[in-house]
């Protein structure tokens, strides 16, 4: 079976933080995940950088791919768990979500800069329900793994708790890691340890193959 994770780096829907994107593919690679980095549209309203995911997916099933994982940070977390919580037909369906730091929703705790440029000039309540990602759980969804700080000062850990409780109200399989320091934009700082536990679910979900799932496993049952 074919695997392929997407790396999607944030930077407000503005830019795409470099440390954020090839680092972290690199790393996925060397557990035995093959990866990519997608640089989707940047200073674009919706749906501009939500298509661009989608065709990249759809182009990977063309490619024969079997599961695609997503992992995103900031604002690619949530190009990224928008991709995996929309209705998605065979050729763009989302297996697997790895969402760093993301941002959850429009509606509280806003993160103003990706807000800004996700609406454009339609700024509504509905939109912005439409664009939040507690808004659009089901238990449709696929499996998420989470990492937030407490001390982040731009996305508050609020987010990915908004997200970790839709998840369990819709009975999908999650795991949430909050870390008492860490900030906003840490990306693979090994000071806040998080790879080593997405590292351990990765091999737990089936994504890693040979090496990397071996010591997946290890890490996780301490050997």
């Amino acid at each position: 079976m074919r695997r392929h994770a997407v790396v999607l780096p944030g930077g407000s829907y503005r830019t795409h933080a470099p440390h954020e994107g090839e680092p972290v593919a690199a790393w996925l690679r060397s557990q035995g995940l093959p990866a990519s980095v997608l640089r989707y549209p940047v200073r674009s309203p919706h749906p501009a950088a939500h298509l661009s995911i989608s065709a990249r997916v759809a182009e990977l099933r063309s490619q024969g791919v079997d599961r695609v994982l997503l992992v995103g940070f900031s604002a690619g977390g949530h190009a990224a768990g928008l991709a995996a919580l929309s209705p998605a037909g065979p050729s763009s369906r989302v297996d697997g979500a790895v969402l760093g730091y993301p941002v959850v929703s429009l509606r509280e705790h806003v993160h103003r800069d990706s807000a800004r440029v996700l609406l454009g000039a339609d700024d509504t309540p509905v939109r912005r329900k439409a664009l939040s990602l507690d808004a659009l759980t089901t238990p449709a969804a696929p499996p998420f793994f989470l990492f937030h700080s407490f001390d982040d000062p731009k996305v508050p850990a609020e987010h990915s708790r908004l997200l970790s409780a839709a998840l369990t109200t819709s009975g999908v399989a999650h795991e949430l890691h909050l870390y008492p320091v860490g900030g906003h934009g840490c990306g693979l700082d090994p000071r806040v340890g998080w790879t080593r536990a997405c590292e351990a679910w990765l091999a737990r979900e089936g994504w890693l193959e040979g090496v990397g799932a071996v010591e997946g496993a290890r890490r996780e049952t301490g050997g």
